[in-house]
């Protein structure tokens, strides 16, 4: 089995060319590494709209087996109770915005987010590529899908999409936003939480070389909350709020509603 990387000849978000060698993160010590893959992470700065962006994404065999293994944290029903008052915390700030509707959840993980939005009544479906987790939600009866998201053909408008610590896995993050966009109702809200490589934290770690993210082997992005709010509004989505996520370490979250 050969798994290596599709390289990127171009920036994933501006198409530009003019790219520069970045830091080299070592992804060898990580629990999901295999050592058919890379054990290094190129990470690549591009010179026109400064995103930071791995030199290029997994092929099909490399994802097989990175999704052999899952994380306890991202198996369906881990610290369920626990995970249930985090993920009440993200549901309040979007009712306040929209409080019903179809709610999808990409990457949908331990399944907390989707069972906490059913709770407060919303239709739940959720997107993700390993198979256990997509197998143990639809045993629950809750609609689920082990595919891309663009492979996916939803009958209803979605009223909320949420992408917690999901797009920075994405290879091309640009066309998912304008998928989702088009998939959108009117009033659409959107909520997004990644790593942010521009807090002090994030610079302290690097400095310190102890920056889990360089060689966090599912990553293919590092995104600033600057590049990240450009990316929204080029995708057609206005920024309501920004806050810091309580999932992972140095990590922001943003709601944005789709332009009218």
């Amino acid at each position: 089995m050969i798994a290596t990387r599709i390289f990127y000849n171009k920036c994933p978000l501006c198409d530009s060319e003019d790219l520069r060698k970045a830091v080299i993160g070592d992804c060898s010590k990580h629990p999901l590494y295999k050592e058919q893959i890379p054990s290094t992470m190129q990470w690549m700065n591009c010179q026109n709209c400064s995103h930071q962006f791995v030199d290029g994404y997994f092929n099909n065999e490399a994802l097989d087996l990175i999704f052999e293994k899952t994380h306890d944290n991202q198996k369906v029903g881990y610290e369920i109770e626990k995970q249930r008052f985090i993920s009440s915390r993200i549901v309040e700030k979007i009712i306040t915005y929209k409080s019903s509707g179809l709610w999808l959840d990409v990457g949908f993980g331990n399944g907390s987010l989707i069972f906490t939005a059913k709770e407060y009544g919303f239709k739940v479906v959720g997107v993700d590529l390993r198979k256990d987790n997509v197998e143990a939600l639809k045993n629950l009866g809750i609609e689920a899908y082990c595919d891309k998201l663009e492979q996916v053909d939803f009958k209803t408008k979605i009223s909320v999409a949420s992408l917690m610590d999901v797009l920075e896995h994405i290879p091309y993050p640009k066309q998912i936003l304008k998928l989702l966009n088009s998939k959108m109702d009117e009033s659409g809200c959107l909520i997004i939480s990644m790593p942010n490589s521009e807090s002090i934290i994030w610079n302290l770690m690097s400095q310190q070389n102890q920056n889990p993210y360089l060689g966090e082997i599912e990553h293919y992005h590092n995104f600033s909350r600057t590049r990240l709010f450009e990316l929204l509004e080029e995708c057609g989505f206005k920024i309501i709020k920004y806050g810091i996520s309580e999932r992972y370490r140095v990590c922001m979250e943003i709601i944005a509603s789709k332009k009218q």
